[in-house]
């Protein structure tokens, strides 16, 4: 009914509804999901445009923690407050989770639209039904070069302070061909880095009763481009020992280990509902290192969870000093409802669980830099991804992520493709950045 009487109405100028602006917020899984939208929009036959051109203002929301789903509500707010002619829709996770309530208490959003198909925005917003839509061939929001390739939708992993599953659901795998077909496509395009993404990638296939993981890197092994695959978001208690043969044998897959541990008190984890110790992590990491040459490891912890003591702190502490991790992301506990964690008690106060985070940030400094040290003077292979000077690029190394780990800045006296790989020798380190003086090899 509401889509019916949206696609009767006309813009303020008389003419259909045609132009839209969207605005992506949260993860890269979101990302993609905000892609789709606009590949299923342009394929119905609308256009991007700026805000002040658009009919339709749409933001691709995120609801993991509090501060993000604030986030996204002012988005609404000030888009509103910015071109109240103009109709505004709030998509993925916020609308997803809280459907109901915003219908009640945001009237901002002229739509709410969920996240369990992208493609369905075109069905929303009056525009007919979805075609099908070449995920190979969507439009791409990330630095130029490089794609992220969505492997799985939702988690069965069931932390006690997540709500991942309330928003996405169970574990659901693509098809293997589906996500192969899908890389040869972006590659085809000259996409040189491919980010294959997940709640939790190392649980790959098993909704199927089996993991996956290794068949799916093996298929895109057999595509004979060049390129780099990153592999992000490995649940530490779902990565099979075959992964590491792939690593060694496939020069093209990067030694790139997105593990997020959260904590390492066994207290802590078990509360969590994490199946790990601080042992065992300890010894992943161990084996990483010792079966995959040059692997750089990055994680995250979790601080202020519920029933956190100074002791819990302190062996978290003496965790990250042993691991010397490569990088790392602290976050402070986000109580949210319908979690097992919201009903916890012995609450941190958010004070103290700032200070913890501050604290687990300041040691890690030293140990990134440490780490980027032992770079210079060496050759490393940089994705160029835009020229901000002449002569002057920046680009990313193998061990450094999109947008979550510094970046190199390349010098070179040949001019350089955009979304092409060079090589050149580490020079000096500024902060969590490389300086490299390219000789323009590839």
């Amino acid at each position: 009914m509401l889509s019916c009487v949206l696609n009767a109405k006309r813009s303020r100028s008389g003419r259909i509804a045609n132009h839209y602006f969207l605005d992506p917020f949260g993860c890269a899984k979101n990302q993609v999901d905000a892609e789709s939208m606009m590949a299923a929009l342009n394929e119905a036959g609308w256009q991007t445009s700026e805000c002040a051109e658009a009919d339709y203002i749409i933001i691709n929301s995120c609801a993991f923690i509090e501060s993000a789903k604030r986030e996204s509500i002012n988005a609404v707010l000030n888009y509103h407050r910015q071109y109240p002619y103009k109709k505004i829709v709030l998509a993925g996770c916020l609308a997803q989770r809280y459907k109901h309530e915003l219908e009640k208490i945001l009237p901002e959003a002229t739509i709410l639209f969920g996240t369990g198909n992208p493609e369905q925005i075109v069905t929303a917003l009056g525009a007919g039904a979805p075609s099908h839509i070449d995920k190979g061939n969507r439009p791409l929001l990330s630095s130029l070069g490089s794609a992220y390739v969505k492997i799985t939708e939702g988690c069965n992993n069931h932390c006690s302070f997540c709500a991942i599953p309330l928003i996405r659901g169970k574990l659901c795998s693509r098809p293997i061909d589906d996500i192969v077909s899908e890389c040869q496509t972006l590659l085809e395009r000259g996409i040189y880095e491919l980010c294959l993404v997940g709640q939790d990638t190392a649980s790959f296939g098993m909704d199927r009763g089996k993991q996956e993981l290794p068949i799916l890197l093996e298929k895109i092994a057999t595509l004979p481009h060049k390129f780099w695959l990153r592999l992000l978001y490995l649940h530490p208690d779902h990565i099979p020992d075959s992964l590491f043969l792939y690593y060694r044998e496939e020069p093209r897959f990067l030694p790139y280990f997105d593990i997020p541990l959260q904590h390492a008190s066994g207290t802590m984890l078990d509360s969590m509902n994490r199946h790990g110790t601080s042992t065992s992590y300890i010894q992943l990491i161990e084996k990483i290192r010792t079966q995959v040459p040059n692997a750089v490891i990055r994680s995250t912890f979790l601080v202020g969870f519920p029933g956190e003591t100074e002791r819990d702190f302190r062996t978290l502490l003496r965790f990250q000093k042993t691991v010397s991790l490569d990088w790392l992301g602290c976050f402070c506990y986000s109580r949210e409802e319908g979690t097992p964690a919201y009903c916890l008690s012995h609450h941190v106060p958010k004070q103290l669980a700032l200070k913890r985070k501050q604290m687990l940030e300041e040691k890690q400094v030293a140990i990134t830099v440490s780490h980027l040290d032992q770079l210079i003077g060496t050759t490393v292979a940089v994705l160029i991804e835009r020229e901000i000077d002449k002569g002057i690029y920046i680009g990313r190394t193998y061990g450094q992520a999109p947008e979550v780990d510094g970046f190199t800045i390349v010098h070179s006296i040949v001019p350089l493709a955009c979304g092409s790989v060079s090589h050149g020798i580490v020079q000096s380190r500024e902060k969590y950045n490389l300086h490299v003086y390219s000789n323009g090899g590839k």
